[in-house]
């Protein structure tokens, strides 16, 4: 993307933003990977490692030695987000819900680096879980992650509840696993409540969260898609822009915080 037009397209977001009252962000993969959190899906991703069949919730289930393996999975991932940050885009967030006018993240993200940057559970809808959180499947016991992973260090292959001797998981949706109903139907009605809805790193092919944008436009909100590649979505977006999220996201808020210190004088 040009220069000139991506300056004009960042002025555009800008007005839109100062304009609107009810901001929808919605973040995919592509926020991730600028705190160097690879794609599951690309080269070098977890599932380039791994067959993401052995990994189904009914097989994790049904065998201690499927829980093993994916345990084993689970570990490597866990120490790459545990070294990860909070990038430009993750704080370009915080920016807006300082401003008044962030009214949540929709996140296909398991890193818990929305709420790293400062964003408080409540204005962050995580349709696809957060690994930094263990759930025990029969009493519902939570863990934190850190606790999981001192038992698999100590040579805990297969860690259960210590309350009820249940099956634990990382709170995350697997393979197979139906998506957290409550979450969903809250992502659903908060975007087609929205008036701005901006995508951020995300390729929208993975549903039912890539439905989200279209909840917005049927809810009438403008639509801002800011990814490194197309979407099927671009079409019915009002302003597209291709590049890197955090530095696009950071250009935008520092634009918008410019526009607002001059319209106060």
């Amino acid at each position: 993307m040009e220069d000139k037009m991506l300056d004009e397209l960042i002025n555009k977001v800008s007005d839109f933003i100062i304009g609107s009252k009810a901001i929808v962000v919605f973040t995919g993969a592509g926020v991730s990977t600028e705190s160097g959190i690879p794609d599951f899906r690309s080269p070098g991703g977890l599932w380039d490692k791994y067959n993401p069949d052995d990994f189904l919730y009914q097989k994790f289930l049904a065998s201690p030695e499927s829980r093993e393996k994916y345990w084993q999975m689970n570990s490597e991932l866990y120490c790459t987000l545990v070294n990860a940050g909070p990038n430009q885009a993750h704080y370009a967030m915080v920016e807006l819900e300082k401003m008044g006018k962030l009214d949540c993240v929709i996140t296909q993200n398991i890193d818990n680096l929305h709420q790293e940057a400062g964003l408080l559970d409540d204005k962050v809808i995580e349709l696809h879980g957060n690994n930094m959180w263990v759930n025990c499947l029969n009493c519902e016991k939570r863990y934190s992650r850190e606790e999981i992973q001192k038992r698999l260090e100590e040579g805990v292959n297969v860690p259960y509840c210590d309350e009820c001797g249940g099956i634990l998981k990382p709170a995350t949706i697997s393979f197979g696993q139906p998506m957290p109903f409550e979450e969903t139907r809250e992502a659903e009605r908060r975007s087609r409540s929205a008036d701005l809805f901006i995508v951020i790193g995300s390729s929208l092919v993975v549903q039912p969260a890539a439905l989200m944008p279209l909840y917005a436009k049927e809810g009438g909100a403008r639509l801002v898609i800011i990814n490194m590649d197309s979407t099927s979505y671009d079409r019915n977006a009002d302003v597209v822009l291709h590049g890197k999220a955090g530095e696009i996201m950071g250009r935008i808020v520092d634009l918008v915080k410019y526009k607002r210190k001059l319209q106060e004088g």
